[in-house]
């Protein structure tokens, strides 16, 4: 059955046998791989050029964005959905080195493109070994060194998971902002909603991992933009790579890894 999520372009390469592998690992990322009994299949990629919604606000309330922050996640699941589908076609364990990134797209303030892109790499001694219990390839932000060091402990990866909140923080009336004037003093309405942002957006985060029967996240990263909505717009957004312990005899024990390579 053809995945949905394989774009047929990217498919006819993919199924190219006698193509060459291509790969964004450093010189000492792929000989670490190798010397981890993994090889690496190809670059895969995911992308979606996504149209944004109009959002209906009050200025005078602080609350979630809802049509904006399901837009931005839509748009990167479906580019990481595409990124996992050229791995699954590849017959790839996982992909590792998992960047994804955004742009606003051409001239309109309300399109933007999100592209994922890592390396698609295979077990070489027993294929599928480190795949997810549901049969897709892993992803994972980790590079290879951190992979590797990630398997010696007993840890795999899940997932690459990600949660995103969109919070308008409400406009100060005419007279707080008199009394401010020349002062030192907090800004609750921005403390409180930074708080509510990260707080939504790292509840995402955890949710995804725990559908995955992850025990953890490692390698959480977050940023905070403001893209084209004003200053009172923000979007809280953060990432990181799902992980699971096993049992010793549950997954092959990769060989040493390299170590000293810079």
């Amino acid at each position: 059955m053809t995945d949905p999520n394989l774009d047929p372009v990217a498919a006819a390469r993919l199924a190219d046998s006698d193509r060459i592998f291509t790969s964004d690992l450093s010189v000492a990322e792929f000989v670490s791989l190798e010397s981890l009994g993994f090889r690496p299949l190809d670059l895969v990629m995911g992308v979606s050029v996504y149209h944004v919604g109009w959002q209906n606000q009050n200025y005078k309330q602080s609350q979630e964005l809802t049509t904006l922050t399901h837009a931005l996640y839509d748009a990167r699941h479906s580019a990481m959905n595409r990124l996992q589908a050229e791995a699954n076609a590849l017959g790839a364990d996982g992909v590792v080195g998992v960047r994804l990134e955004w742009r606003q797209h051409g001239e309109a303030a309300e399109h933007v493109e999100f592209i994922a892109v890592g390396t698609a790499v295979s077990y070489t001694s027993s294929p599928r070994s480190y795949c997810r219990p549901d049969g897709h390839a892993f992803t994972s932000h980790l590079d290879v060194h951190e992979f590797g060091m990630l398997l010696r402990a007993g840890w795999v990866p899940m997932g690459f998971v990600l949660g995103s909140c969109v919070w308008h923080v409400a406009a100060q009336g005419f007279m707080q902002t008199m009394k401010q004037i020349g002062q030192n003093v907090e800004m609750p309405q921005w403390t409180q909603g930074n708080y509510e942002a990260r707080e939504t957006a790292m509840s995402r985060m955890q949710a995804e991992a725990e559908a995955m029967n992850a025990e953890g996240v490692t390698g959480v990263t977050f940023a905070v933009s403001n893209y084209v909505w004003g200053l009172h717009t923000m979007e809280f957004y953060c990432d990181g790579t799902a992980i699971r312990k096993v049992t010793p005899d549950a997954k092959p024990t990769p060989p040493t890894l390299v170590v000293g390579v810079k």
